[in-house]
């Protein structure tokens, strides 16, 4: 099963420089020192990153990471200080961290770091560690050093994998992509970026929730809902431990369906429904295949001949990672189904063209009314119940 986070918005970032200051007497702040070389030591570290240059990040304290990060090709690297705690000759300090990924990020990626400095008997401060902060996800390069592989339209960054299993992702994104505008249109920037950690616990760590969230998921791809073009690119992330236990098809359909969420997201929106996006995603990653649609839902297909036909399409709630694995499943199959009803009835042009009619919508409420009437020329009422029918068809 594959799966997607949805963003609304953009990253958080501080706005604003919260700087340590006295007033004097004459009213006019002065500013602490201590935030200013502060910003220019993480400056410095900064360009030793981009400069690959080893001995200048050593000068700039722990070398702990620089090995790590070696073969991920960045564009940029920069830190803003957003405030420095200073208790005696050591200070904590909390700042943005902002990267880009060279030849697909048009905008950084930026997380929340947490730093452990220390001054020196000369005055100088010395970066002690560089951890995320708070409930802020791991990057990858926290968990080890990464090894990047490059594809024809994939870059590939893994943990703890040996070269030839990431060359295997590289290759079934590459194969993805084509399917994937074949079926959604070419416009989009056709460049994926995969992430494979060492272990399912890791995964979870880069998305910053407990590891039975994921457990059963085989890859989801985060990124912002309705991002333009100058956003970071989605990332695909894999679950090892459950992406090891698939066949050739199904690890194709996985990375299809997740390329599937990486074309679409600029027309992603919050008026999106997650039965409509997984489900196109899932109709992506099936379209090139001959399964039969009892083999492919067969959770769904269970119900149907037991007499329980859904009531209506999924609520975005059924698609929790909860630990239900039978209801998500039936979520995503009922998605699916829904979706292929409408490329076999109206058309693939049409389901594209809905798809982007939904999300275009000014808000959730009135969104799926809308685009049905405009695109499909029908009701959600009368939607539902050829649905059903074709569930019962399909699936008996």
């Amino acid at each position: 099963m594959a799966g997607r986070r949805r963003v609304s918005g953009a990253p958080v970032t501080a706005l604003c420089l919260l700087l340590v200051s006295l007033v004097g007497c004459g009213g006019r702040p002065a500013v602490d020192g201590a935030h200013a070389e502060v910003q220019a030591l993480l400056d410095r570290r900064a360009g030793a990153v981009l400069g690959h240059d080893a001995a200048a990040y050593a000068r700039t304290g722990t070398r702990a990471g620089y090995d790590s990060l070696r073969e991920v090709p960045l564009a940029d690297w920069t830190y803003r200080v957003t405030a420095v705690r200073r208790t005696g000759g050591s200070a904590t300090v909390d700042a943005d961290l902002g990267y880009r990924v060279a030849g697909y990020d048009r905008a950084p990626v930026t997380t929340a770091r947490t730093l452990r400095l220390s001054r020196h008997d000369d005055g100088r401060w010395s970066v002690d560690s560089d951890r995320p902060a708070g409930k802020a996800g791991r990057q990858l390069w926290d968990q080890g050093a990464v090894r990047a592989v490059h594809g024809e339209r994939s870059l590939v960054l893994g943990v703890g994998q040996p070269d030839g299993k990431l060359r295997d992702y590289a290759e079934l994104t590459d194969r993805a992509v084509p399917s994937v505008s074949d079926a959604w249109g070419p416009r989009w920037e056709r460049r994926v970026v995969v992430l494979v950690p060492g272990s399912l616990e890791e995964m979870a760590g880069l998305l910053g929730s407990p590891a039975s969230s994921y457990r059963g998921i085989a890859a989801v791809t985060t990124g912002e809902t309705g991002a333009g073009a100058t956003s970071p690119a989605d990332r695909v992330i894999v679950n090892p431990d459950a992406f090891g236990v698939l066949g050739d098809s199904g690890r194709q359909v996985v990375v299809t369906h997740e390329t599937a969420h990486v074309a679409t997201r600029a027309h992603t929106t919050a008026s999106t429904p997650l039965w409509l996006s997984e489900g196109f995603a899932d109709w992506v990653g099936y379209r090139d295949g001959d399964r039969l649609p009892a083999d492919a839902a067969p959770e769904l297909a269970r119900a149907v001949r037991y007499g329980e036909v859904p009531s209506g399409l999924p609520d975005d709630g059924d698609f929790g990672f909860s630990g239900d694995t039978d209801g998500l499943a039936r979520a995503y199959e009922s998605g699916w189904m829904a979706c292929r009803l409408i490329a076999e009835r109206w058309g693939e042009e049409r389901l594209g063209a809905f798809y982007r009619a939904v999300g275009a919508h000014a808000r959730r409420d009135g969104a799926v009314e809308d685009a049905m009437r405009r695109v499909l020329g029908t009701t959600p009422e009368a939607f539902t119940v050829a649905w059903q029918d074709y569930l019962r068809e399909q699936l008996h």
